[in-house]
Parts: C-alpha cells; sequence; structure tokens
C-alpha cells in the first residue's frame, strides 16, 4: 500500500475558469482562472482502504448524532430570526442570504406538491442511453425514501406526517429532453421540488425553476455556475466542484514532476457537453497559472455522450505516450476508457490514470477485473456501499438491506444517490421543524444553513452551507487508487477545503463565472 500524505496543498481558484457554452454537439472555451488568492488544505496524514468505519458503530448512533445536528440547525436558524417575513414578503439566512418572495410568480404557492400526506419530488434523470447507470440515483433515493416513511421521519411542527414520493422520469442525459420532462413535473405532477441530474440539463431548467420559485436540489452536478445562491437561490450546489477536481488533478501531477524527470505530459479524454468543459477549462487554467506551464503538456480529445466506442480518441492518445491520463466523462464511456487503456497499453505504459469523480460514481471498477487496478480518483470523497470492505459499516449494511427491501441491486451510482437521498431527507426534516412547517422556503433555507456528517462521505468530512458565504455544500474529497487485491478504493489522502470555494455569478454569454 502506497502512504502519502498531501499536506498544504497550494490551490489557485480555478472556479472562475471558463467552460462551454452551446449545446451538447459543440463547445468553445474562452476567458480564464480569477485567481482568489492561495489556501492551504488540511488533509489526512496516512492512507488507508477506504472501507474504514470512522463513524458511529450503529444506525441508532447514527440517528442520535443525526437528531443533535438537525436540532443545532434549527436552533441557529431561531436564534438569528431568520426565516419568511411576517408578511410572506421575503426570506432572510445566514450571511445576508435573501429571496424576494414578492417576485415570485401570480399564484405562486409555498405548499406546492405537499398534501397532508405527501411530498413529490420530480426527478428527470438517464434512465436509459450511454448514461443509463445514472438511473441509481433515483432508484437508491427511493429506497432511502421507503426507509424514513415507513419511521415517520417527516413529521412537522404542525403535527403531519408525509412520505415522500419520487416521480422519476427518463430524459437519457438529454438536456432537450429534460426540459420537457421539468415543464410536466411542476405544471402537471405541481411537485414541490426538483432534482436534475448532469450539468447541461441543470443548466438549461435553473433559470425557469429559480424564476418560478421552485427549489432545484442537489442537482447531480459539480459545475461552478450552481454554487450561486444570491442570483439563483433556488438551486443548490450538492458535490466537488469540478473545477477544484481538476486543480487537485494538475497539483497531483506538479508534486510528481520529479519523479518523471522535470517534464511530463497530460492527457485527457472529455465528453463533449458543458460537463467536459468544465473540467477541460478549469484545468487549462490552472495549468496557465502554475509555476510549472512550461514544463506540463496538456492535450484532449472529446467523444459525444452517445457515442458507442472511445477506441479511436483513447488510441490517439495512447500514441503521445502521456505520463498522466484523465478520463473526464461518466456513464459507459468510463469502463470503455478502463478496457481500451489494458489493450492498447496505457495501462502499464500511463503512470498515473485518473477517472473523474463522476466516472468513480458510475463505473463498476470491481467488475473490470485487472483492468482497473491501479487506477486514480479524486473520488468526492463517496463510500462505495457495494464492496466488501464496508461490511462494518453500519450505513453502508442498512442502505444495502433498503435497496433490497424495493427489489432493486445496489449499482454504483447509488452511492451517490444514497448521498443526495439522505441530504435531502435531511434538509427536509430541518424545515418541517421551522416556524410554519415544511414549505418550499423553509427548505431551502434548511439546506442554505445545514452542517451535518453525512455517512456517505469518507473521513468524517461535512455538507455544509452557509448562505451567501459559502454556497458549496462538498468541500472535502479523498485522492484514492484502486486495488484489486484489496476490493476498495485505497484512500491516499483526504482533502478539505472548507469554506475555500468562492461562489460563481456564471455568465451564460460568455460561459464563465463573473
Amino acid at each position: 500500500m502506497v502512504s502519502r500524505t498531501l499536506a498544504a496543498v497550494v490551490l489557485v481558484a480555478a472556479v472562475s475558469a471558463a467552460t462551454a457554452c452551446g449545446g451538447d454537439d459543440s463547445e468553445t472555451s474562452g476567458g480564464a482562472a480569477t485567481s482568489a488568492g492561495k489556501v492551504d488544505s488540511t488533509s489526512s496524514t496516512a492512507a488507508g482502504v477506504g472501507g474504514t468505519n470512522d463513524g458511529p458503530a450503529s444506525m441508532e448512533a447514527w440517528e442520535a448524532l443525526w437528531a443533535e445536528e438537525r436540532a443545532a440547525v434549527v436552533a441557529r436558524i431561531e436564534e438569528n430570526g431568520w426565516g419568511k417575513s411576517a408578511d410572506g414578503t421575503q426570506l432572510t439566512g445566514p450571511e445576508g442570504f435573501t429571496i424576494d418572495l414578492s417576485a415570485c410568480a401570480a399564484g405562486w404557492s409555498d405548499t406546492e406538491g405537499l398534501t397532508d400526506t405527501e411530498i413529490k419530488i420530480g426527478y428527470p434523470l438517464p434512465q436509459s442511453g450511454p448514461a443509463a447507470e445514472s438511473g441509481g440515483l433515483g432508484y437508491s433515493q427511493e429506497a432511502l425514501f421507503a426507509h424514513y416513511n415507513a419511521q415517520g421521519a417527516f413529521t412537522d411542527v404542525n403535527g403531519k406526517t408525509r412520505n415522500v414520493t419520487m416521480f422519476l422520469r427518463d430524459d437519457a442525459y438529454d438536456a432537450a429532453r429534460t426540459i420537457p420532462l421539468v415543464d410536466e413535473l411542476i405544471d402537471s405532477e405541481r411537485v414541490f421540488a426538483i432534482e436534475t441530474t448532469g450539468s447541461p440539463s441543470t443548466l438549461r431548467t435553473y433559470e425557469k425553476l429559480n424564476q418560478r420559485c421552485i427549489p432545484q436540489v442537489l442537482p447531480g452536478s459539480g459545475h461552478p455556475a450552481f454554487g450561486d445562491p444570491v442570483n439563483h437561490p433556488w438551486t443548490t450546489t450538492s458535490s466537488i466542484n469540478y473545477a477544484t477536481e481538476a486543480v487537485l488533478w494538475g497539483t497531483f501531477l506538479e508534486e510528481r514532476l520529479d519523479e518523471l524527470g522535470g517534464q511530463a505530459k497530460i492527457a485527457a479524454l472529455r465528453i463533449n457537453s458543458d460537463f467536459g468543459a468544465s473540467y477541460h477549462a478549469a484545468l487549462t487554467a490552472y495549468l496557465e497559472t502554475s509555476e510549472h506551464k512550461d514544463d506540463i503538456e496538456y492535450v484532449s480529445e472529446t467523444i459525444e455522450p452517445t457515442a458507442a466506442t472511445v477506441k479511436d480518441e483513447m488510441t490517439t492518445l495512447a500514441a503521445g505516450s502521456p505520463d498522466m491520463f484523465i478520463a473526464m466523462t461518466t456513464g459507459s464511456s468510463c469502463s470503455q476508457m478502463v478496457s481500451e487503456a489494458a489493450i492498447n497499453g496505457m495501462k502499464e505504459d500511463v503512470p498515473y490514470k485518473f477517472l473523474s469523480s463522476a466516472c468513480k460514481v458510475t463505473t463498476p471498477v470491481q467488475d473490470l477485473g485487472d483492468a482497473s487496478d491501479g487506477w486514480w480518483t479524486v473520488g468526492g470523497a463517496l463510500k462505495d456501499v457495494d464492496v466488501e470492505a464496508y461490511d462494518d459499516d453500519p450505513f453502508a449494511v442498512a442502505a444495502r438491506q433498503w435497496v433490497a427491501d424495493i427489489d432493486r441491486e445496489v449499482s454504483q451510482s447509488y452511492n451517490l444517490g444514497l448521498y443526495y437521498g439522505w441530504t435531502l431527507a435531511q434538509g427536509l426534516q430541518i424545515a418541517g421543524q421551522l416556524d410554519g412547517g415544511l414549505t418550499r422556503s423553509n427548505l431551502i433555507l434548511a439546506l442554505r444553513s445545514i452542517d451535518m456528517t453525512n455517512p456517505m462521505l469518507v473521513g468524517g468530512l461535512k455538507v455544509k452551507m452557509d448562505g451567501n458565504a459559502d454556497a458549496f455544500m462538498l468541500e472535502g474529497s479523498d485522492i484514492s487508487y484502486w486495488s484489486t487485491d484489496e476490493q476498495a478504493w485505497v484512500q491516499d489522502s483526504i482533502v478539505e477545503l472548507d469554506v475555500q470555494t468562492p461562489n460563481c455569478a456564471w455568465d451564460q454569454s460568455e460561459a464563465r463565472c463573473r
């Protein structure tokens, strides 16, 4: 087992890096990173197998901890007098967070999507096509909510006990399909809140949802555009920012330049969408500001989201003899890259091969045999509940049973779905204990104030937002590599960058943070 401490990592904030504009069929990049100064990260001091249970030893102990943490969030909100104004025209929250509720459309209801017994959550996400594995994000949330529904968890201060109902729709990772599905969910089903998956789909729906004052919670994307509590207060973040992930890739290579002879080449295969372009632009911007910029060459190839194969692109990149390869994609293309690397020689010839965090949550590396051994990831700190290393983790064991109870089988994307579902479940419970009980505005206030220990994160990392001061819910990650011998992600280090990611007022016309 390799042990390496990632201490005092110097990061140049690349959140304002340009990302692609336009649709999935083309992309252009422009602009540059704006430096927010240098920050030091804290990190673990030793590596270890990812399956170590570093939290409470039972579900009862976990639930007790979460009850305390929820109570602390509620107390902070009440002590500061945050919430909806007496005349119902304004919502206030931490660090100057406000929403002008009087600007919501005529006929808007703070409780639409609620009945005395039901909470309706709409979720268009891929259930077919190359990104079909992402369907597990929705199925795992159905399993988690079935458990909490049976526990009567969603009882608010008004004495109403409700069950969460998920309205899943298949958009096949096609933003053009997401838009009418969102319209159906908000206009016909009249859901309480919306979740979306993917940067393209979320970017193309968040203006409408914010104009309609409908919560767009925990979108399945790390695009920096969603860290905008001032201009898009109804859309929250969820996962590690793609720009932060890209900067960690660059830093990782810089720390190993001496080992590689002082110069190195990075090769990337990126999906042709806002998602892939965000990674590409952030890494480009970071390298342009690096003191080692003359020592690092960066090349990339693109694939379409619907591509059936990655063979040609991987062959081209392999011919360039890179020192580091990065898969800036998601879905089935990730497994194909691992397999192609084993065929074309990259597995042996490229010292460092990285799967994106989005690949990690959609790629069953344990099913790829020796081909996946030694691949790295900036993994977004997620546990993998389906590997034996987590057999002693009480939440992982419970989650497996919840999934079985709805006649599903855990697959790779279920991990991210459990992370999202648990966070939303806590937000709903906090909102229910605020003045007025569960409402759309109370849900947003709860999430903008959350500070809790998510059982799906390694190293005791927390989900935390703080109004206008901190819009990024997760600012830590593991840096790990897959071991076929251990059948687990082995943690090389854990990076914590709490409150270090600047908010992003996204400019659609320039495709960059302002």
